[in-house]
C-alpha cells in the first residue's frame, strides 16, 4: 500500500499530491491519504464517489484517511 500524508501540506491545497497519486497510481494499487483538514477530507471523499471508487474512511482523533484501490 502507497501511503500519502497530506497533513503538513500548508502552501497549497492537500487535494494535490492525493489527486496526483491516485493519477500517478498504476491500476490495483492500493492508496492511503492521510489528511488533518476535514474540509479536503470530504471534497476527496466526494471525488472518488464520483468516479465510483469504494473507500475506507478511518478516523483517528485529528487524522483522517481514506483508504482506497484504483481501478
Amino acid at each position: 500500500m502507497k501511503t500519502i500524508d497530506t497533513r503538513d501540506v500548508t502552501r497549497y491545497s492537500p487535494l494535490i499530491p492525493a489527486v496526483t497519486a491516485l493519477c500517478e497510481a498504476t491500476a490495483g494499487e492500493q492508496l492511503e491519504i492521510i489528511m488533518s483538514d476535514p474540509q479536503a477530507f470530504n471534497d476527496l471523499k466526494e471525488y472518488l464517489a464520483e468516479q465510483g471508487i469504494g473507500f475506507r474512511e478511518i478516523y483517528d482523533g485529528e487524522e483522517l484517511s481514506v483508504e482506497f484501490r484504483k481501478p
